[in-house]
Formats: structure tokens, sequence, C-alpha cells
């Protein structure tokens, strides 16, 4: 089997699972917000926060080292404005996405006592959920325009 394309395989499922799982998990997490309902957001959040350490983060961590191998093993230059575009969007995303993994620990943990307590969201829920919401935009169009500079390839400068 050719060590290209497995590499070139990995790069792309993992790929997929960085953008649907961020996708996703923000979806439900967002939904179960729209609830209101503390003891929902908690469940919901448990979940999300676990499954962004072990897919999101780990696709994380695969995707700029299967992408530095490709473009190495494909003889493109490192120094290519779409590889230059797609480092620095790809560090805005992450740089977005950490912060986010936080502030949804929080968001969790403030609903966890809320429902504990059988009381209502406090208002510190509500201002980590308008940062989250906040960063996780940047973090989901960096990773739109990443996708697209890896497939259209375009001379930037």
């Amino acid at each position: 089997m050719d060590p290209y394309l497995v590499l070139k395989w990995v790069h792309i499922l993992s790929s997929t699972v960085l953008f649907g799982l961020g996708a996703g998990t923000a979806y439900y997490f967002w939904m179960a917000h729209l609830s209101r309902d503390a003891r929902t957001i908690a469940t919901v959040g448990s979940m999300v926060v676990t499954a962004d350490w072990i897919f999101t983060g780990t696709s994380g961590i695969v995707q700029p080292v299967s992408g530095l191998l490709l473009a190495v093993s494909a003889g493109y230059d490192l120094g290519a404005s779409w590889l230059v575009a797609t480092y620095i969007l790809y560090a805005i995303a992450f740089a977005c996405w950490a912060p986010v993994v936080w502030l949804r620990i929080r968001a969790r943990d403030l609903a966890s006592a809320a429902a504990a307590a059988k009381g209502e969201l406090p208002p510190e829920y509500f201002r980590v959920m308008r940062l989250w919401f906040a960063l996780g935009w940047p973090a989901f169009i960096g990773l739109a325009g990443t996708f697209w500079l890896m497939v259209a390839k375009p001379d930037l400068w």
C-alpha cells in the first residue's frame, strides 16, 4: 500500500472528525443551552466535553502532523501562500478552540451546581456561554477556510 495514500486518508479522516465533531458537539451543547434546563445542560455538557478531549483533541493533534508530512511527501513548498494561510487559520481556530473547551467545562460545572441545588442557572453561566458562542465562530470559520485552502490550493500572493 502506498504510504502517501495512507497518510492522506488519515489526514482526511482526521479533518472530518475535527470539523464534524466540532460542529456536532457545538450544536448539541447550544441546543441544551437553549433549553435553559440545568440538568440537560449538565448532562449534554459532560458528553460533549468528553468527546472534545477524546476525538476533537486527538484529531487536532493529528492534523498538523499529518498535514506537514503530506506537504513534505508531496514536495510542496512549506512557504507556499496557501500553506502559510492554512497555518494562520489553523492557529486561529486552535487559539479559539482551547478556551472554548475550558468555557464548556465551566458552563457544564455551573449547570451541574445549579441542577444539584435545584436552582436557576447563575448569571455567570450566561456570561460564559456568550463568550463560548463568540469564540466558536472564528474557530468554525478558520477550519472551514482551512478546508477550502486544502482543496483549492490557491496562489494567494
